[in-house]
């Protein structure tokens, strides 16, 4: 088993270098901070992600800029550095393609993808919890050294997260379908809401938010992490196309319930099948709806008024919709627990509906 020693090079200090640095830091691992905006590293150095002056040969570097530059960056730390090369980019083919245009020997070079993030970019949203409990893929090409795959398990351990492995090929089709894919559907859905009038949106509720929240990352970004996917996603899209097809025959027709209740029934028989939290097996949950005043508080009136039934919360979400002075929490938890829940929470006061 190979022993991450450290120095890791850390290579771009935005969201996930920064924060690959703060969780390698609860180890005590040694980082080194490198940005082409010097104000990012400083940043990242100043919250605690690592230092920009270490001058030890590296053991691993972690290459995370922007997709468009991932291959060139990678022939570079190969050529600079006797050190194990992996990356954070979103998509493997790209940064595998770019850089073996630019060097013979990969041996030393495998591509890694840490399943964590958030709308929010740059060092200072960076969190040394942000891959506890995460997965993280690693995608070892054909001539990847053992060891050097075995040094970027242990980084992904090292960071908290949990690791998988696949192909190339494979990861990208993956992203494509839990990633890329919902990213572009929420911008074609949030798009809709531009030119819509104040009068429609002030309608809105957590189903809308649901949709749309993921639409609000980075576009630049974005395209770039696209535009390196087009393979697979492109095939994605077309299935899509073909199902919107459908869609719109059934609406044109006179007797459209059968067609729908089918294109609608794929869609639940799909989201069943994702995984529910700590990647355990999906499991149903029932939906119990409290009224909750907007006051400081109230929040934390109901937790403990919940914890005091025995149930488990498994999940949850707020539902604030414009113009109300109160909010709608949907406590998601198993069937056993829901009428004890239920009964407790109406004794102490709350609005209870399921």
């Amino acid at each position: 088993m190979t022993e991450l020693r450290g120095p890791v090079r850390i290579v771009g200090t935005g969201l996930i270098g920064t924060s690959i640095g703060l969780a390698l830091g609860r180890l005590g691992v040694v980082v080194e901070l490198v940005d082409a905006d010097p104000d990012n590293a400083l940043m990242a150095e100043r919250i605690g992600a690592g230092s920009r002056l270490v001058q030890i040969e590296p053991q691993l570097v972690v290459v995370a800029v922007p997709p468009d530059h991932v291959g060139a960056v990678i022939a570079e730390q190969l050529r600079q550095t006797d050190a194990v090369i992996t990356d954070a980019a979103s998509v493997k083919s790209k940064p595998l393609t770019d850089a073996s245009a630019l060097t013979d020997d990969l041996s030393r070079y495998v591509g890694s993808h840490p399943m964590a993030g958030s709308e929010r970019s740059g060092p200072l949203a960076g969190r040394a919890d942000l891959f506890d409990g995460a997965t993280w893929a690693i995608t070892p090409h054909e001539t990847s050294d053992p060891k050097a795959v075995d040094l970027v398990r242990r980084l992904a351990e090292a960071a908290g997260a949990r690791t998988v492995e696949l192909s190339v090929q494979d990861h990208d089709l993956a992203v494509a379908r839990v990633s890329h894919l919902p990213h572009l559907m929420s911008a074609l859905a949030a798009g809709t809401l531009v030119d819509a009038p104040n009068s429609h949106l002030e309608l809105s509720g957590q189903g809308v938010r649901d949709v749309t929240r993921i639409a609000a990352g980075d576009p630049r970004l974005w395209t770039q992490i696209v535009s390196a996917n087009s393979t697979a996603l492109t095939g994605l899209l077309e299935r899509i196309r073909d199902e919107l097809d459908r869609v719109l025959v059934a609406l044109g027709k006179e007797e459209a319930g059968e067609e729908l209740a089918s294109i609608l029934g794929q869609g639940v028989s799909g989201a069943v099948r994702v995984p529910g939290k700590h990647g355990a097996p999906h499991i149903e949950l029932v939906p119990v709806l409290v009224t909750i005043p907007d006051r400081p508080g109230q929040l934390a009136r109901l937790f403990a008024d919940a914890a005091e039934s025995g149930a488990n919360v498994e999940d949850l979400r707020i539902d604030h919709s414009p113009g109300r002075p109160v909010g709608e929490v949907e406590l998601a938890v198993k069937p056993a627990s829901v009428d004890q829940l239920v009964r407790v929470l109406t004794e102490r006061g709350w609005s209870v509906h399921r």
